[in-house]
């Protein structure tokens, strides 16, 4: 089942790392207590990583009605999606 879920680290004067995202309840429980690397995203040297908690992670909906209409008109993902970032290696 799929979720509108919004993701957000704060990292002081270096800027904040956030997004809203459409993903499956699997794919963002793969992701918790994991690293997630998202690179020179925040400038220069910046070097984005950090282990996803529960906490950075929030449902907003996950009626399927809405979902099916923000799929449709295209509006999300905005940001940063932590699931895209992952990866195993």
């Amino acid at each position: 089942m799929k979720g509108i879920y919004k993701f957000y680290w704060d990292y002081g004067r270096q800027g904040e790392v956030k997004g809203t995202f459409i993903a499956t309840k699997e794919e963002v429980a793969n992701i918790i207590g994991k690293e997630v690397y998202f690179g020179e995203i925040l400038g220069k040297h910046s070097e984005i990583y950090n282990t996803v908690d529960e906490e950075d992670i929030e449902l907003i909906t996950d009626d399927q009605a809405i979902i099916e209409v923000i799929e449709k008109i295209g509006i999300l993902p905005t940001g940063y999606n932590p699931v895209d970032y992952y990866s195993e290696d």
